[in-house]
């Protein structure tokens, strides 16, 4: 017999099917439909009481086997329901066979990536239990012997958070939050974002984990590159299960285009509910968990500027930053190692990171030159302190100068000059210590090399023009035709391929420096020993990034060198009127060098004959890869 308040029961169940609209109640879908098209305008409201362990996983093996002692697997869960249907994730998960009470890593990948057994096989071997996801839906990245899998992938049902879109031509990554067919709302929504819908399948990656027989829930952290470095941010920020998180070339914050006190970043004008909702920061501001940053000086996803200013409230004793110099989106191996010393110290307790260096920046010295004051943490053996300092602008084309900092006490300093007082003035320093042995042949992430040393670095300073005048500061620095005597190996440049003899290449922004920038009609003039017959490509990149002609393509020019086999230093030479372009586009000559803003050299590279780019393959390269007198003539 229906009761009165039965009935009330179902009139009001009635009136909020009517009201939530689609003919479907809030118990059909993970997320409820918005009410009256009100869409949420702060974190708050966008994640509401969302619990990631309300629903269950549906958790499956889809494949399993062993590598090296470790057990590895293909799963599968739930991510939830959206618009009725399901939506699954797929990714690997591994551990050490027979381990028990495990701390647990979730990795995310990054942008036109995927899930990375290699990875997770060498956090396994590390003593970890690893769920690698791949969100983006991409084929599985076996890696070295890979089993034979043709098996289930991600599958986001109706809507598509992959990357780059494969059903979706829209890009909610980096586009508008506007709806289309494969969005959550019909209006325009944060829940449309991509960035939210993954963070959504990662909460859920992390209860798959914690889940997990092996795995101590208590000790779980998360990492992540590029855009998985956004992600490991704010979802360190979002869900407190994560204890300890590694950020990789990702979340760096978004500074405005208003804020024309903050001197460089990449500013922007992102609309009120992107800022609030989308954006790094508003998650930033609720970091609790010990986090790393791990990102080089000119990433063009993570730019280092606005990480300076979005971070600078965090406090020292939570963060520590391992930063790069001259390097775009990936790290040297003594940083890269950071990562995993970080991880030893809060899931296992077994290492302890030394505090961030105290950077200290004088401007008020009697002969008018920036010194630069660093005090390291000395609780492990120094070995080495550097103090980078520019005084460009432009962040992703900067060269960080070495100021070569000179031990003073418990303090190291360095005399920064500068050429001009017009420009901002940036600096940080990085310190090097000595890698405890039992890390020193551990099993290393893909592309990573072993190391003996570990660095970790200060937080990045900057002063505005107007600041500089103000302190007395003095234009004392002059230009110098010798750029690198090599005195200092490639310790002003980036090198990539550096495992493959033929394929190697050396990188250097050095030459878009006012102090070391050519004149009109020099020649640029270096020497390099080369043991065997061999071909070295010069290029020259132009304009990179916009940095000198705002709206403009950035063009590279390289000249294409043989070099006879010998044991002795031999010279080389390149003029402005050897140099072409690499694309068939462009076929205007490079008339000066003052839109250079990076140098390369390497066995390989492009040309353009009978219009078209073709390779130039390099034979392996026999003997040192040095070179030595760079310099104008």
């Amino acid at each position: 017999m229906w009761t009165m308040t039965r009935i009330l029961v179902v009139v009001v169940a009635s009136l909020m099917l009517c009201v939530f609209g689609g003919g479907r109640t809030k118990a059909d879908d993970s997320l409820p439909p918005l009410r009256d098209g009100n869409v949420p305008q702060t974190l708050d409201k966008l994640w509401g009481d969302y619990d990631p362990r309300a629903e269950p996983l549906e958790a499956e093996t889809l494949k399993e086997w062993e590598r090296d002692g470790v057990v590895c697997r293909v799963v599968r869960y739930r991510i939830g329901t959206f618009k009725g249907a399901p939506a699954t994730m797929v990714g690997f998960y591994a551990f050490p066979k027979g381990a028990t009470k495990l701390p647990g890593l979730l990795q995310i990948h990054g942008g036109g990536q995927s899930a990375n057994l290699d990875g997770a096989v060498a956090d396994a071997k590390r003593g970890y239990a690893c769920l690698s996801l791949n969100w983006g839906g991409n084929k599985l990245n076996f890696g070295r012997d890979a089993p034979a899998y043709d098996g289930p992938n991600t599958d986001w049902g109706k809507l598509d958070a992959t990357h780059p879109p494969q059903r979706n031509k829209s890009n909610h990554f980096a586009g508008p939050l506007t709806p289309d067919d494969y969005t959550l709302d019909p209006v325009e929504s944060p829940r449309n974002s991509n960035w939210f819908l993954v963070l959504f399948a990662a909460r859920r990656g992390i209860t798959f984990l914690e889940q997990q027989p092996e795995v101590d829930p208590e000790k779980i952290g998360v990492y992540g590159h590029s855009m998985g470095g956004k992600l490991t941010t704010n979802l360190a920020a979002i869900d407190k299960r994560v204890r300890v998180a590694v950020p990789s070339c990702g979340g760096s914050g978004t500074v405005l285009e208003s804020q024309v006190d903050v001197p460089g970043c990449a500013k922007g004008s992102p609309s009120p509910l992107e800022l609030a909702c989308v954006s790094d920061n508003s998650y930033i501001e609720r970091l609790t968990c010990p986090i790393l940053w791990l990102s080089p000086t000119n990433d063009f996803h993570a730019v280092i500027d606005n990480m300076a200013v979005t971070w600078r409230a965090i406090p020292d004793e939570r963060v520590r930053f391992s930063i790069s110099p001259h390097f775009n989106h990936h790290h040297g191996d003594d940083y890269a190692i950071t990562q995993h010393l970080w991880f030893e110290q809060h899931l296992k307790g077994s290492f302890r990171m030394p505090s961030s260096p105290e950077i200290a920046v004088d401007l008020k010295a009697a002969d008018g030159v920036p010194v630069v004051s660093v005090r390291p943490d000395q609780s492990r053996p120094v070995k080495r302190v550097d103090v980078y300092y520019s005084a460009d602008p432009h962040v992703l084309t900067r060269f960080w100068r070495d100021g070569q900092a000179v031990e003073a006490g418990d303090r190291w300093q360095a005399r920064c000059p500068v050429m001009s007082v017009d420009e901002p003035f940036f600096a940080f320093a990085n310190v090097t210590y000595e890698l405890p042995e039992a890390y020193r042949k551990i099993a290393n992430p893909p592309g990573h090399g072993n190391t003996d040393v570990f660095t970790i670095s200060s937080r990045v300073v900057s002063f505005a023009p107007a600041a500089l005048a103000a302190a007395g500061v003095t234009a004392t620095d002059k230009a110098d035709r010798m750029i690198d005597d090599g005195s200092r190996s490639w310790h002003d440049w980036y090198r990539s391929n550096w495992g493959h003899p033929p394929l190697w290449r050396a990188f250097t922004r050095k030459l878009k420096d006012p102090k070391w920038r050519g004149t009109d009609g020099a020649k640029l003039v270096f020497d390099i020993r080369c043991e065997s017959d061999n071909q070295l490509v010069v290029e020259f990149e132009t304009n990179g990034w916009g940095a000198v002609e705002k709206g403009k393509p950035a063009i590279s020019y390289n000249a294409v060198k043989q070099l006879k086999g010998s044991p002795d230093w031999q010279t080389v030479s390149v003029s402005l009127d050897e140099l072409a372009a690499t694309d068939p586009k462009f076929t205007a000559p490079l008339a000066n060098w003052r839109t250079v803003t990076q140098l390369s050299v390497g066995p390989t590279g492009d040309v353009v004959r009978d219009g078209t780019k073709q390779p130039m393959p390099g034979k392996p390269w026999a003997g040192p890869r040095e070179i030595r007198n760079l310099r104008w003539e």
